[in-house]
């Protein structure tokens, strides 16, 4: 039965290429279920433009960005942007009178990785579900009483987290009686692969990764007298000699600031670029992952020793591009990915023999990687699971 779906999040106002592909994902996914689906931001916080770096309460960009997306994904007229951030209440796309309505007939909200606190408009929709793509912090905060938090995760009707080991015993934090609903990324497989096999690999092709260099501090974490890191770039340090080791050059997009740390790399034949066109143009992004070899990448200290089970989502557009991924592991592998076409990896030598697998047969881990995609990551499977368990 068709319903009216929001997707509330934050492809506007951080307008970064994982992040759009991020929600894209839901809205076509839900199209796709024949589902009315509106994308809306109701924020309060100030807007980034990639284009120059600028975080400022010009929405300016963010409209333009919306504007563009809707066209090219067939929600043009079903969006809105809130700037609740002004003196003066400001909006766009919809207009006030249409978004209170919408609130109200909607038959569910999508709160993507919980971008959206209540507001009193945001109060009048009936079914929230919270969609946590971090897995960690909200239960370690919940572990430690933290009541805003605590008031926040009970102000929605159902909790999804991408860390599927939540509330198993793998995963070493109490939930405390909330209920924690695995779910992952979708991925829409046909946006990344139009045929029924990747394109095939090139010479040039590089395992590659596209990420954010030093994020700890922004969402560490002390728990039980240890601190859990938010950054990846420890992990990638750990594993620095990886290229070499394996007789390959690696290719990673970020802004690595300090010489020394590029130097080491540069000597473990990794090739450094810069990030910025990946990040601010999304076709570009997507044209970088389907000409890869595949992509090799770490994960975050929190998700790794927390055992979270965790996988991300740019990782799901490369296998659904038939590129095969090799990746820190967290958990994930009990799943899916057992060792053809998805390897996880917890030790360099993991590391040097997942590569010489891949050499070995690429065809065969590159066909892999996309029936990964296609029979654990396709939009229209995961979201069904989730609409249904939340009774939509």
């Amino acid at each position: 039965m068709k319903k009216k779906i929001i997707v509330l999040g934050f492809m506007g106002g951080c307008p970064i290429a994982g992040v759009i592909w991020q929600h894209i994902h839901y809205i076509v996914g839900l199209q796709r279920l024949g589902h009315e689906v509106y994308y809306v931001e109701d924020t309060s916080r100030f807007p980034y433009n990639p284009s120059n770096f600028d975080i400022s309460d010009d929405y300016g960009y963010a409209v333009q960005t919306l504007t563009t997306l809707a066209k090219e994904h067939g929600f043009e007229g079903r969006w809105a942007y809130c700037a609740r951030y002004r003196e003066t209440f400001e909006m766009a796309g919809m207009k006030h009178e249409e978004l209170l309505q919408l609130y109200r007939d909607s038959d569910a909200a999508l709160n993507i990785c919980g971008s959206h606190n209540l507001n009193e408009d945001l109060a009048l929709i009936r079914n929230l579900i919270y969609v946590e793509s971090d897995p960690g912090v909200e239960q370690i905060k919940v572990d430690q009483q933290n009541q805003a938090t605590i008031s926040f995760l009970k102000s929605h009707q159902h909790l999804f987290t991408f860390g599927e080991n939540i509330g198993q015993p793998d995963f070493p934090i109490p939930t405390h009686g909330l209920t924690w609903l695995p779910t992952r990324q979708p991925i829409v497989t046909d946006l990344w692969c139009h045929h029924a096999e990747a394109l095939p690999s090139t010479p040039e092709d590089l395992f590659t990764s596209i990420c954010n260099w030093s994020t700890s501090g922004k969402k560490d974490i002390i728990w039980r007298d240890s601190n859990y890191l938010w950054s990846k770039s420890l992990e990638f340090l750990k594993f620095v000699e990886a290229p070499k080791k394996s007789g390959e050059i690696f290719e990673l997009a970020t802004d690595i600031k300090e010489p020394e740390e590029q130097k080491l790399f540069e000597k473990n034949h990794w090739r450094l670029i810069l990030p910025h066109d990946l990040s601010t143009y999304w076709n570009d992004y997507h044209h970088y992952i389907i000409h890869s070899k595949g992509e090799f990448t770490c994960a975050k200290d929190q998700y790794v020793r927390l055992h979270t089970g965790w996988f991300s989502d740019r990782s799901a557009c490369y296998l659904a591009a038939g590129r095969p991924v090799i990746t820190q592991e967290t958990g994930f592998s009990k799943f899916y990915g057992k060792g053809e076409g998805l390897i996880g990896f917890s030790t360099l030598e993991e590391i040097v023999e997942a590569v010489r697998s891949i050499r070995a047969d690429y065809k065969k881990h590159s066909r892999a990687a996309l029936e990964i995609a296609r029979e654990f990551f396709e939009a229209e499977k995961v979201l069904k699971s989730l609409l249904d368990r939340a009774g939509i």
